[in-house]
């Protein structure tokens, strides 16, 4: 499933690795384990990603993405 897991109450961050060598890594973010939102493009790498996972959870909890 996931390579990597963050947590940021009562969001969890997923970055999904690629499904093959050389592949782009992708995001999905959950509430209370409900998936609420993916990413609609794909990164380079895993820190990307997570970059890009975070920026859009702080969005989320300053509502600013309402």
């Amino acid at each position: 499933m996931s390579q990597s897991e963050t947590n940021i109450h009562p969001y969890m961050v997923e970055i999904i690795p690629p499904k093959e060598e050389g592949g782009a890594y992708n995001w999905a973010i959950r509430k209370h384990g409900k998936l609420a939102q993916r990413s609609d493009r794909s990164y380079p790498t895993e820190a990307k990603a997570q970059a890009a996972a975070m920026a859009t959870v702080e969005k989320l909890l300053s509502g600013s993405d309402r």
